[in-house]
This record gives C-alpha cells, sequence and structure tokens, in this order.
C-alpha cells in the first residue's frame, strides 16, 4: 500500500489550508480524503490474493489535481451534479442563470463549483473524515445559502460510505454526488471493457447530441444499455446504436428501481476478483465508461491513464431536473433537509 504523505497536499487558500487525511477500518481498507473538492485521492482495497489495490484513478499530489485536464477524478460534486439545459432554470417565475461550462448548458454546477474549494474539516477519526463547506446565495448562480456536509466512511463491512447532508435559507435546487473513476483491474492502464457490470434499472434516459435528456424514457430491454443482467461493460459499447455514438459509449442515467435503500448495482473484474456493489437511496444511477479521459498529469503511482480506463457510477437525481416537471424534483426549501446516501462496498468473488 502506497500512502502520500499529507504535504503532497498543504496549502493555503487565502484563511483557508487544504491537506489530506486518511482513514481505514481494522481490515486494512483505506481510503485518502483531500479537502480540496472533498476529492477521494485514493481507496485501497484487497484482491484476491490478498494485496491491496488502488481502485480509483487520480494524482499524487495537490498541484496535479489543480491542472488536470480531467477535472472531476475522485471529487464530491455540487451543488448540482450532471448537466442543466441552456445553464438556467426558473423558481417561482424568477429566472437564475448558470455558467455555460458544456458548450450552452451547465455541467456539475460549473469550473469553480464544491469540485475545487476548500472544505472545511469538521471531525477526523481513525475511519470517518466529516467535511463542509457554506456556498454563499447565488455562487455559481444558485440561489440561497447551502450548508453542506458530508460524511466519508470506511465500515467494518469493507465499504466507503458516503452521506451528504444539506440545509438553505432560500429556495433552491441540490442534487450532490461523488465522481470516482473506478478501475478494478490489478493493472490500471487496462481499459475497464472486461468489468462485469449488472444494474437493477428497467430504464434509462437517452440524450441528445448535447447530452441532455430527450422528451422520452426508453427501456434498457434490447439495447445495450440492458444490464439487468451481467454482461462485460465493453460488450455493446461499440454497437451501432445512436445513442452510443452520441456519447462515444455510456454516458447515460438510468432509472433505478425501486426506492429508499437499496442496492442498485454490481460491477467485478475478473482479473482482481474484486467486487463493488452500490447501494443507495437515490433514483438515478449515472453510469460513465470513461470514454474520454485525458492522461495529462500523468496519473498515481506514473500511470499513464487510457480512455475507458475508468468508470463511474455517480448516484444521484435525473440530470436537468430543474427544468424537467416530470423528473423526481430537487428542489430544497428553507426548513428541509437534503440528505442523500451512496455506499460503494468491496467483496472478492472466488
Amino acid at each position: 500500500m502506497q500512502l502520500f504523505p499529507a504535504t503532497n497536499f498543504q496549502e493555503s487558500f487565502g484563511s483557508k489550508k487544504s491537506s489530506l487525511f486518511t482513514i481505514q477500518n481494522s481490515n486494512g481498507m483505506t481510503a485518502q480524503i483531500t479537502n480540496y473538492g472533498a476529492t477521494l485521492v485514493s481507496l485501497w482495497v484487497k484482491n484476491a490474493l490478498g494485496k491491496e489495490n488502488d481502485v480509483v484513478l487520480g494524482y499524487e499530489r495537490l498541484s496535479d489535481y489543480r491542472k488536470m485536464t480531467n477535472p472531476y477524478f475522485g471529487r464530491t460534486i455540487g451543488r448540482y451534479g450532471n448537466r442543466i439545459s441552456n445553464s438556467q432554470f426558473t423558481i417561482e417565475n424568477k429566472v437564475f442563470t448558470l455558467e455555460k461550462n458544456d458548450g450552452r448548458h451547465n455541467l456539475h454546477a460549473g469550473s469553480d463549483a464544491f469540485h475545487t474549494v476548500i472544505w472545511d474539516l469538521v471531525t477526523h477519526t481513525t475511519n470517518t473524515l466529516t467535511l463542509s463547506y457554506l456556498s454563499p446565495h447565488l455562487e455559481g448562480g444558485f440561489p440561497g445559502n447551502l450548508t453542506v456536509s458530508v460524511i466519508f466512511k470506511i465500515t467494518e463491512e469493507n465499504a466507503l460510505d458516503i452521506s451528504y447532508k444539506a440545509t438553505t435559507d432560500a429556495t433552491t435546487h441540490v442534487n450532490l454526488t461523488h465522481h470516482s473513476y473506478f478501475n478494478l483491474n490489478l493493472d490500471k492502464t487496462e481499459p475497464i471493457d472486461n468489468h462485469l457490470l449488472q444494474i437493477h434499472g428497467r430504464s434509462y434516459l437517452p440524450i441528445d447530441k448535447e447530452c441532455i435528456p430527450t422528451d422520452h424514457i426508453e427501456a434498457v430491454s434490447n439495447t445495450p444499455f440492458d444490464f439487468r443482467n451481467f454482461k462485460k461493460i465493453g460488450q455493446d459499447i461499440n454497437a451501432p446504436n445512436e445513442q452510443m455514438a452520441l456519447a462515444g459509449g455510456y454516458d447515460h442515467n438510468f432509472i433505478l428501481d425501486g426506492k429508499e435503500m437499496r442496492v442498485v448495482a454490481q460491477v467485478s473484474s475478473p482479473s482482481s476478483g474484486i467486487t463493488m456493489t452500490v447501494t443507495t437511496d437515490e433514483p438515478g444511477l449515472q453510469f460513465y465508461s470513461g470514454n474520454h479521459i485525458s492522461s495529462t498529469p500523468v496519473g498515481k503511482y506514473n500511470e499513464t491513464y487510457i480512455d475507458r480506463g475508468g468508470f463511474c457510477l455517480e448516484t444521484q437525481h435525473f440530470p436537468d431536473s430543474p427544468n424537467r416537471a416530470d423528473f423526481p424534483s430537487t428542489l430544497l426549501e428553507a426548513g428541509s433537509v437534503y440528505t442523500s446516501k451512496c455506499i460503494y462496498t468491496f467483496s472478492i468473488t472466488k
């Protein structure tokens, strides 16, 4: 296990300072997290050989994260994860305008959102890290002073448990998510095509050429999006399908079966024997097959990352919900509390 020194991430940002924090359980599962962007830097789990594997892509020092061309490796995304069409929404007949950082649309709340700010340290114990952030009114164009906390916990069940909480003093939209790029293979320079994936979702949201959801919902049956039974990520990734061509692979929101806390996905690597189970209370799951991964700068352990060298399973509400009355609402009103939970549990497939 190659842990990074906290000094690699220590820097002053005005009155705030960044650092690196390590949490672990009694089994040796270990995570390193920086309060710059509330970012998961490394996550060590045991493989079938009994040796530790770091299963997320990332960098060894803060300077690389600040100049990275993959701006979301391991980040906490907010105020709004995913896309908002035309970079605007309306609340109580008032239009709020956001940054256009994805063509004419807004992606992940803008270029200077939660993934680039210094979060405040609340508590740090052996297995738990709690960070908080006060997002001021109209930061990124979003209304309301939003107080946010995120708790990272390594459980004795070998899970990374991520819990979010937020309150506001004015009606706003909130949709937080975690954006790690996972690769469960022994060799992180190998693509993730051979991973076996199952998603408990019978339908997904088709997108237009600008990756905004269209006006209809499509069943996954008889499409490349059918992961109801385990299949290789790469099995249909190059299939002659309009949706696959638009995104260059998978970059779509699945409408998950069930409600409240439940298992929504599982993925495993034949090479390492590692299986990851995703549990959440969210209605959607964005599956991104890492279609566009830059290796500038070079990744951890001097590894050169490649396209489809990592995948994302982001639990969240649906993209463009602020502009879609037919989607589950992401509105948070003053006096109400936003909560969300995502758990990544790791085990060995014999």
